[in-house]
């Protein structure tokens, strides 16, 4: 019995390998240059639209999930988007306000001075008045004591808290983050922090909040301690700009760009004046090339051999 089977396996393994040895060499032969045009363009098409659908389906996939509830901000057009539009500076000092008379209240900008208002929202005066309006904890002076003075323009803005366990114990556990490069952060920058101060609403069903918490469809996880801060009419502005909701947000967020890119208008503006420049320089090069070094580079030198002379 066993060597029958194995007689029939050796024919069986004989006759597979005899049909791969069959369809190797047919294959070898095919060459891809005998195939017919038409097939190609089928062949060429058929990959294409089979790449253009999964790239399709993987991008669609992308913009319509809401992985842990999270919903993605809409890109906002803010006039500081362009490639060469500034900050918008009455803004940023409107901005500043919002900081200072709601978020400074849980909020700290600890990489912030007051003499970098100066030239940007205020001049150095007004400055130096916000500055001196808080009380900053100084020396030892020569007893050795430590003593309050009045801020001065080289002074950060003060935190709300002494330390980070203050913040936590105050505020349920969570810690309120620092907002001086908070829209470089967060994905989406600006309009990230816009979504986020106002989008808040009503958890839906089946969304359990603990005490403390409010729901935002912008935050990681729908659950958010801190409060609505933002609604029409939190705050008078100086200059009389009605503070409805979405204007104090769009003034606050535009502060907070500021704040994470100082830089933002003197490398637009360096920008602008590099585009004159390598402009400039790429007309002169192509001159130089076109009608200078073209007519050098194509220049043959023959040798004429003179008649001797009898």
């Amino acid at each position: 019995m066993a060597g029958v089977l194995g007689r029939i396996s050796g024919r069986v393994a004989q006759m597979s390998k005899n049909s791969y040895n069959h369809l190797q060499n047919k294959f070898s032969t095919l060459n891809i240059k005998e195939a017919s045009t038409s097939k190609k363009v089928l062949w060429g098409t058929m990959g294409l639209v089979g790449g253009g659908g999964v790239v399709l389906l993987i991008g669609l996939e992308r913009s319509v999930s809401a992985e842990d509830m999270v919903l993605h901000p809409s890109h906002l057009p803010w006039p500081h988007n362009g490639w060469f539009q500034a900050l918008d500076h009455s803004a940023i000092r409107r901005g500043y306000e919002v900081y200072k008379q709601v978020c400074s209240a849980c909020h700290s900008m600890q990489y912030m001075c007051y003499r970098n208002l100066v030239g940007v929202s205020h001049t150095e005066g007004e400055a130096k008045r916000e500055a001196e309006e808080v009380m900053v904890t100084d020396g030892p002076n020569e007893v050795g004591d430590m003593f309050q003075r009045p801020g001065k323009l080289s002074d950060r803005f003060p935190s709300p808290y002494a330390n980070e366990e203050a913040a936590r114990a105050a505020n349920n556990g969570a810690y309120p983050p620092d907002l001086t490069y908070i829209t470089s952060a967060r994905h989406g920058g600006e309009d990230y922090i816009f979504a986020l101060l106002t989008g808040y609403c009503d958890a839906p069903a089946g969304i359990n909040l603990r005490e403390g918490q409010y729901f935002n469809p912008y935050f990681p996880g729908g659950a958010i301690s801190m409060a609505q801060a933002i609604y029409n009419e939190v705050l008078e502005f100086s200059d009389g700009t009605p503070a409805y909701a979405s204007q104090v947000t769009k003034d606050v967020c535009t502060f907070l760009k500021w704040a994470a890119e100082p830089e933002h208008d003197t490398r637009k503006e360096m920008a602008l004046k590099a585009m004159f420049i390598f402009s400039f320089l790429a007309s002169v090069t192509y001159y130089i090339k076109r009608h200078k070094w073209t007519t050098i580079k194509s220049r043959k030198i023959a040798f004429k051999p003179t008649a001797p002379k009898n």
